[in-house]
């Protein structure tokens, strides 16, 4: 269970996050693209942070993904400059692809062709638990 200091550090991160990333998307030429910070998880410890990134077309998500994780310590060094006088210390970023979004449209199409995931399982992908 969270407790509140972890809350509040990824309310925090999970804000000014969104609009880093939202931001360098446009200011790179990627205009049309929606990128949106689903979900942050901080450690217990404070250290790692465990950002989950939706991306919209979802086409361009692994992309995004990986430029992500290649610019993280320009990234986290933005960030730490926004958030200085909120946070000492600025936690270890790791970025995930957050497929939620896909697999409830999965569901959605499924269930208009009159098909039924709950009789048929196979007819959806395996999630990975992550």
């Amino acid at each position: 269970m969270e407790t509140q200091r972890q809350k509040k550090i990824a309310g925090v991160i999970q804000k000014d996050l969104a609009d880093i990333l939202q931001r360098a998307a446009t200011d790179g030429g990627m205009q049309g693209t929606i990128i949106s910070v689903t979900k942050v998880s901080v450690t217990t410890d404070l250290s790692i942070a465990r950002v989950y990134v939706s991306v919209f077309p979802n086409a361009k998500g692994k992309e995004l993904l990986e430029g992500m994780k290649a610019q993280q310590p320009m990234i986290k060094h933005t960030l730490a400059q926004r958030t200085k006088n909120q946070l000492r210390r600025m936690p270890e970023l790791h970025f995930y692809l957050d497929d939620s979004l896909e697999y409830i449209d999965g569901i959605e199409r499924s269930l208009k062709k009159g098909e039924n995931p709950i009789e048929n399982p196979d007819l959806l992908p395996k999630r990975k638990k992550s």
